[in-house]
């Protein structure tokens, strides 16, 4: 054995932080872990959608040249890079020679014409190629249509169609990533409001607490449904009028819970420590109290994603959420509602709500568990 194994193996195990204890001990919980990476993973494809559940083409070769529509819509409404370079995925009809079509190409009666005549052109479809809002005005679209129906020959419907002769799974599939995505932003608004000035609260305190306090509560007394209801009466609400409208009211919870914490930090002895050195505030405040305070923040997330789908679920289905033809899965419940016969529609996205919340809510579990400064504390 050489002088640097002795030495390797004389030095003590590398200590661990309380970050990575956490982390470990989050890993150790099997279901919040497993249902944070079958929930990461959905959301990461569900960004590709596009090119998986569609009714337009990824690629087509049409005359010696090759055009990309799903690819670029990807690009422009997922990841917003197709609107700073100007993309357009509109293709008509008449412009891959479909005369009789002046609308938008369909693409799967172009593949099959392409294939019956032998032509050279080519398209490529995705391998689910129905699209969340092409109704009946779509050849090939028939309300009502029961799960794996096929008609004609074409691809079955995995979860049917609605009233409109809209695609259930679509719809369901492009539900989940407008319900996560809401409940990313409303959730990151709220801590960016509410973090910042509960923080203030419990480290100034004084008059300056006492005032903001009865402001909180008057202001977390306004009645939001209604306050939604007279803005929906006057502007058709929309994905970011809705997120500024319930942003104005969700930040007070997470506000209480950062007063409290910054309260019971700033009587510690390493804040005494800091200001009598001399260390400005702002550096006491994020550099010293808030990596204290961050178990409130880690743990109250996941509850926040529930409740922002949950309030995202509740507007849609009374009529005062995003608008139509945006697949939602508030919009479905109340289609399935009206039309209780019709049972796929009823549990199809009641199912995908209820499975979704549930890896939430077993992800807040497993990190409350985690985080509990009873186990893993930076005083111990």
């Amino acid at each position: 054995m050489n002088r640097t194994e002795q030495q390797q193996k004389a030095q003590p195990p590398k200590s661990l932080t309380v970050m990575q204890r956490r982390w470990r001990k989050f890993k150790r919980l099997k279901r919040g872990y497993y249902s944070f990476l079958i929930l990461l993973g959905a959301y990461i494809l569900s960004f590709f959608l596009p090119l998986l559940v569609n009714n337009r083409a990824i690629a087509v070769r049409y005359n010696g040249e090759w055009y990309f529509p799903a690819v670029k819509q990807m690009l422009v409404e997922n990841f917003l890079i197709g609107k700073l370079f100007g993309m357009n995925y509109f293709y008509s009809g008449k412009f891959f020679g479909q005369e009789d079509n002046p609308g938008e190409c369909n693409y799967r009666r172009l593949k099959e014409e392409w294939e019956a005549e032998g032509s050279d052109n080519i398209v490529i479809m995705p391998p689910y190629p129905y699209g969340p809002i092409e109704d009946i005005g779509v050849e090939g679209n028939e309300p009502f249509m029961a799960p794996f129906e096929t008609k004609d020959g074409s691809a079955p419907r995995l979860f049917g169609t609605d009233d409109r002769g809209r695609d259930v799974f679509a719809r369901m599939a492009y539900g989940f990533f407008v319900s996560i995505s809401f409940a990313l932003i409303l959730a990151f608004f709220e801590y960016a409001i509410g973090v910042p000035l509960g923080g203030m609260l419990g480290y100034f305190g004084g008059k300056f607490d006492i005032y903001m306090q009865r402001l909180i509560e008057i202001w977390s007394s306004l009645p939001t449904l209604f306050l939604i209801i007279i803005v929906a009466s006057i502007v058709r609400p929309n994905f970011i009028l809705l997120i500024i409208l319930l942003s104005l009211v969700r930040w007070v919870g997470i506000t209480t819970l950062m007063r409290a914490e910054f309260y019971r930090e700033k009587a510690k002895d390493y804040v005494a420590a800091a200001v009598s050195i001399g260390v400005p505030t702002h550096k006491i405040m994020l550099k010293h109290i808030l990596p204290n305070s961050l178990v409130p923040i880690i743990t109250y997330f996941p509850f926040s994603i529930v409740a922002g789908i949950a309030a995202l679920v509740g507007l849609d289905f009374l009529g005062f959420g995003l608008p139509p033809p945006t697949p939602s899965w508030g919009q479905m419940m109340s289609v399935g509602l009206q039309h209780l016969t019709k049972w796929w529609l009823v549990i199809v996205p009641l199912s995908a709500m209820f499975l979704t919340l549930l890896l939430v809510v077993f992800i807040g579990e497993a990190i409350r568990e985690a985080f509990d400064p009873k186990v893993f504390s930076r005083l111990r």
